[in-house]
């Protein structure tokens, strides 16, 4: 691509910026949690049919998807958890093919007097940061992918290649709602997910694990209590077990590329703990909603085998526990981790997009963090580029995305579509 046509591209994002902002604080606006993404994906249906694309959403199928391997267990219904595709095809197949995702599920945003700057889903722009739940982790990266190919139809360009723009769901507990769309038949040459990065590209990233741990307590009243057996507490020991597994898991990673110099690869959460039904009653129950991270090329059911074996190792000698062991359930993510091997065309693709955007050079790095990358890398075997804007206090308070990064992101992506894809004019009527 010569040096006049990327100027023009990028200038072109620059006339959209306002109006891609605006677009940003929109989806900001919708609290799409999980199991309430449904009005936000109408959202983003609309907008994309407004543009002239064929635009298909579509509830995820757990039946087209259970016996694949990349497959999470999910424990609730999918009959409104629903994906936006939407696909431009060109006059001439000329370009290679591509696929722009981000996921619209955000985490929840706990509770709202902690949020200083803002209430979470009401945007909020201070100097060079927008606020809000979710804009980060990534609408601003959805709307990143919408209005990279609006800088090209601005100058009267469209991709000479089939692209598809996705908005899935899922990706923060289960993937899948990427790999429902895989299943449905969307493949392409390549794919861009502009997930929070600090504008590098993601080289590997951990797989993940979700599962709960019931423990089962004794309950008696609480004058007795030396008498019952208290769960809340014996799941303070299964918490110190997973924590030693974990530390164990750790000094592996050693036998791991890319994951040797990290500080601690393998991080164990217990996100939730719900136990108890009475104060003055020693506790009948307690269960953890924990995650933990596996290394790339583990398989996710060995590992979880391992998780369970060692809960009945290590608690066996527990006078309690030893003879009423913890109960494991899997109940989210069972994703692989991945590796996007160094040196393809579609890395050098970025390297220059992201040169002429940025007047700097792409840096790679490792993330102990789930994304839905390893959809498209390990199961479709098509490079997936991870790379997006600038951020702070993802899943935390007062999260918030750089407007000027989002804006470096933006003119990268759209430069990236002309070279990877290719440029024809538009005809009048086409999208």
């Amino acid at each position: 691509m010569d040096e006049k046509l990327a100027q023009e591209i990028l200038a072109s994002v620059e006339r959209g910026f306002e109006e891609q902002i605006a677009f940003t604080e929109d989806l900001i606006r919708f609290p799409s949690l999980r199991g309430r993404e449904r009005p936000a994906q109408d959202f983003v249906h609309r907008a994309l049919e407004q543009r002239g694309y064929a635009v298909e959403t579509f509830a995820i199928d757990v039946d087209k998807i259970r016996d694949h391997p990349g497959f999470s267990p999910v424990t609730i219904d999918y009959s409104d958890a629903v994906n936006v595709v939407a696909t431009h095809r060109p006059r001439v197949e000329k370009g290679q093919s591509l696929i722009l995702n981000g996921h619209m599920d955000v985490v929840p945003e706990g509770p709202h007097e902690m949020w200083e700057v803002t209430p979470p889903f009401e945007p909020k722009r201070v100097g060079d940061w927008l606020y809000g739940r979710g804009g980060g982790d990534m609408k601003a990266g959805i709307a990143a992918n919408i209005f990279a190919l609006d800088a090209l139809r601005r100058l009267g360009l469209q991709p000479a290649s089939r692209v598809h723009v996705q908005s899935v769901v899922e990706e923060e507990c289960t993937g899948n709602g990427a790999l429902a769309c895989l299943v449905e038949g969307y493949t392409a040459d390549a794919a861009i997910i502009p997930e929070p990065e600090d504008e590098k590209l993601v080289r590997a990233n951990c797989g993940v694990l979700w599962f709960e741990v019931y423990v089962a307590g004794h309950p008696v009243h609480v004058r007795e209590a030396g008498t019952g057996a208290n769960a809340i507490e014996a799941s303070f020991r299964v918490i110190e077990s997973l924590k030693k597994m974990t530390e164990e898991w750790n000094a592996e990673k050693a036998n791991y590329p890319y994951f040797a110099d990290l500080d601690h690869p393998i991080n164990f959460n217990v996100g939730k703990i719900t136990g108890g039904d009475w104060a003055s009653t020693v506790a009948a129950w307690c269960k953890l909603s924990c995650r933990i991270a596996i290394y790339p090329g583990d398989d996710p059911a060995e590992r979880a085998r391992r998780i369970e074996k060692h809960l009945a190792r290590d608690l066996a000698g527990d006078t309690f526990l030893g003879n009423r062991p913890p109960q494991v359930t899997w109940n989210g993510f069972f994703a692989r981790g991945y590796v996007l091997e160094e040196g393809g065309e579609a890395e050098a693709a970025l390297a220059d997009a992201h040169r002429r955007a940025t007047s700097s050079e792409l840096e790679s790095f490792v993330t102990p963090g789930y994304l839905d990358a390893r959809v498209f890398v390990i199961y479709a075997g098509t490079p997936c580029l991870v790379y997006g804007p600038v951020t702070e206090n993802i899943h935390g308070f007062d999260e918030r995305v750089s407007l000027a990064s989002i804006k470096r992101v933006t003119g990268a992506i759209a430069l990236f579509i002309a070279d990877w894809c290719g440029l024809e004019p538009i005809e009048a009527g086409h999208g």
